[in-house]
């Protein structure tokens, strides 16, 4: 059997005794074509083709999912600029905030997986559909969040499970079941720029509605806009588990798809390398406004430096998606994380102006989501696309426990010492050991043996 990715893989069985050889790929044995009664075809096919009809083409597809990852990512990229002013009006130190966002992190990081487990056994929509309702009431309820405890559970719990439920990882797995297979790794490129374009986007949006609403209606339209995900999340309806054909190949369940990965030494480097793009960028969204104005500039530079590093990481995005194709992916990874690293060590020791702080947003915004694309593809080239939504969350996890202790150190830290100085440099040093870590990593697809019924 030629695989869809033009990668086989051998694997043996017994027929009336004697042991067949055939050669698959695991993305072969992720599942096949699918479709509901009454409904158009779904998922993908065993030559990776998926069979969408109907209204739902690749392109609407790929514009829907774009949409919805840059709706979901928006307006939680820009929660650091609500900080200050959220933190002066209720008299709390920055460690408050900090520690809300980091909970949201670690909730949205813990979700994820299950989000995903639940998107590939019963498909995306209703996942989607709580997510954002979630999402929403979290935003909502954050305005009016007068204690620290009321803020936990709205910016923290509710938001971090409203996120999991509809971020662009969701999209990318949606994206690996129904795009053609010779589409799939710019369009997980395409999706995850479209979070950063929501970065770009939500950033001056947020300094627009504080100034012209105040902080809290501005959460409050935040909240409004986000249930634009619902109808949006209909392009990206994936069938149910119980629908998929197999073409005769046995399905794998969840627990053999989990004892197949974490066994697996380039999956658990994967993983590991993943956590320091968590910390990294979580803590560089959540505290990068505060550090400009407490270097003494504006707090719309730093509105600005994050719209930029969402601007650049589109183009970073869809660059390092098409290279992706063109190059080993470990490698990719490895570049990005010591580039950042360098970019990290420029700006934090040459004097803090406009003008440097922009570059540093353009450079980082070009590495910024840029290791989403690598990171997703050898996931789906290495255990297929079955449970592609499950193991990549579990990855997501390790980026989201990264982030927890980027964004709950900066708060922590500065109170303690009076400067992000200690973590900035640990930022640094995590970079240098991720671009290690992603060296040894095995590009192809895991082998495993797939009985397959005699005919």
């Amino acid at each position: 059997m030629h695989a869809a990715n033009g990668i086989d893989q051998q694997y043996s069985f017994h027929m009336g005794g004697r042991v067949t050889i055939v050669r698959s790929s695991s993305a072969a044995l992720s599942g096949a074509a699918a479709s509901q009664p009454g409904g158009d075809p779904m998922t993908e096919t065993t030559v990776g083709k998926p069979a969408v009809a109907g209204w739902r083409t690749p392109m609407v597809i790929l514009v829907c999912g774009c949409l919805v990852g840059a709706i979901g990512f928006g307006p939680r990229a820009a929660l650091g600029l609500f900080l200050t002013p959220m933190s002066a009006a209720n008299g709390w130190s920055r460690e408050v905030f900090s520690l809300a966002l980091a909970i949201q992190v670690i909730v949205w990081g813990t979700a994820q997986p299950f989000a995903g487990v639940i998107a590939d056994r019963f498909g995306t929509v209703r996942v989607f559909l709580v997510g954002a309702v979630l999402y929403a009431a979290g935003l909502m309820l954050m305005a009016y969040s007068s204690t620290p405890g009321v803020l936990d559970l709205s910016a923290g719990l509710l938001m971090g499970l409203g996120i999991a439920g509809t971020s662009f990882t969701l999209v990318i797995a949606a994206f690996s079941k129904l795009m053609p297979a010779e589409m799939r790794s710019l369009a997980f490129g395409a999706g995850t720029a479209a979070g950063s374009f929501g970065q770009f986007l939500f950033s001056p949006l947020a300094i627009g509605f504080i100034e012209k609403l105040g902080w809290q209606h501005a959460l409050v339209a935040f909240g409004i806009i986000t249930l634009s995900i619902v109808p949006l999340a209909t392009a990206l309806r994936t069938a149910p588990m119980s629908h998929a054909k197999t073409d005769g190949v046995s399905e794998q369940t969840l627990r053999h798809a989990m004892i197949e990965a974490f066994g697996h030494r380039s999956y658990i480097l994967l993983v590991l390398g993943f956590f320091t793009c968590g910390f990294q960028l979580l803590f560089i969204t959540v505290h990068l406004p505060a550090y400009l104005v407490d270097r003494g500039l504006s707090v719309e530079v730093g509105a600005w430096a994050l719209g930029v590093i969402g601007l650049f990481n589109i183009i970073g995005s869809v660059l390092s998606g098409w290279l992706g194709d063109r190059m080993p992916k470990r490698y990719l990874l490895s570049i990005i994380y010591t580039l950042r690293s360098i970019a990290v060590i420029a700006f934090i020791t040459l004097p803090v102006t406009t003008v440097s702080t922009l570059t540093f947003a353009g450079v980082m915004g070009l590495l910024w989501l840029s290791t989403v694309p690598p990171t997703s593809g050898l996931v789906a080239l290495m255990f297929g696309t079955r449970w592609m939504a499950t193991l990549f969350g579990f990855a997501f996890f390790s980026h989201q426990v990264g982030g927890f202790l980027g964004v709950w150190l900066g708060g922590l830290l500065y109170t303690v010492t009076g400067s992000y100085n200690v973590v900035w440099w640990l930022s640094v040093v995590l970079g240098v050991i991720s671009a290690i870590i992603n060296l040894p990593i095995i590009e192809k697809p895991i082998e495993r043996l797939a009985p397959i019924p005699a005919e």
